[in-house]
């Protein structure tokens, strides 16, 4: 179903107020050298992500770098559906840029990524690979993208356990990445905010490391700030294989009349 304006003539301008509380957090974790991930932060668009430049493959850090770029080259949008065209239109434009580094290079360049978009009341997630994208919501987590890797297909197909899975050795073979095919692919998961909603924007150097419970408890009552920097650090102290990355991004709610609080602000 796409993301797309009301059938009664429109949707309102987002309000220039949108109150959010952000966090982002990156290490080169114990094993790597270079740090390939890359993160955007930018609510004056609404745009958020992570990309993690793929693993063993050369330039993956230009990878990464090429969609973050895009997307924090994009203005404000005066509408939902705008607002998601403009970030294909990113995505897109990166997918092109990352085809002709591999072309030059004689080699496979890509990268994985996870975006989050806000035109309040409205939110898009935007995928390709195995970076992930979480929602807190009543007291829940979920995780809102879902993982274009082999292992998540043997699952899906129910090939094998979760028990298996965790043992497997191609568990980290991506199915779908920016720069790998001529057109990217990219999945998408839509919805309406909820003022308390936290959004968490992750690369699988935190999920190798951290279940979904304990990113769930390491964000209960904490601002998004800490919650970020307490995900990194229980990964370093896990032995952080990989790089790992972290956004996290909470909706307040727009300001009420007379400047009510609403809920979430007391986190």
């Amino acid at each position: 179903m796409p993301w797309t304006a009301p059938q009664d003539g429109g949707e309102a301008p987002r309000h220039a107020a949108t109150r959010l509380d952000l966090g982002a957090a990156s290490h080169v974790g114990h094993v790597r050298s270079l740090n390939e991930d890359r993160f955007l932060v930018a609510p004056e668009s609404g745009l958020f992500a992570v990309a993690d430049g793929m693993g063993g493959h050369a330039a993956g850090d230009v990878a990464s770098s090429a969609v973050v770029q895009a997307l924090a080259t994009i203005a404000p949008a005066g509408s939902a559906g705008d607002l998601l065209a403009r970030a294909k239109a990113g995505i897109a434009t990166a997918n092109a840029e990352i085809q002709s580094v591999a072309q030059a290079r004689g080699t496979v360049v890509g990268t994985t990524v996870a975006a989050l978009l806000i035109f309040a009341p409205h939110f898009a997630c935007l995928w390709s690979g195995d970076s992930r994208i979480y929602r807190v919501r009543d007291g829940r987590i979920a995780q809102l993208s879902h993982d274009h890797t082999e292992i998540q297909s043997l699952l899906d197909r129910g090939v094998l356990t979760p028990e298996e899975a965790s043992a497997w050795p191609g568990r980290n073979a991506v199915t779908r990445a920016i720069g790998v095919q001529a057109r990217p692919e990219i999945e998408l998961d839509h919805g309406l905010l909820e003022p308390g909603d936290l959004f968490v924007l992750c690369s699988d150097g935190l999920t190798q490391h951290v279940a979904d419970w304990e990113i769930f408890d390491l964000c209960a009552g904490v601002r998004a700030q800490a919650a970020c920097d307490a995900l990194v650090s229980l990964t370093l102290t896990r032995g952080a294989r990989d790089n790992v990355t972290v956004v996290a991004v909470r909706y307040l709610g727009d300001p009420t009349p007379g400047g009510a609080a609403r809920e979430g602000d007391r986190a």
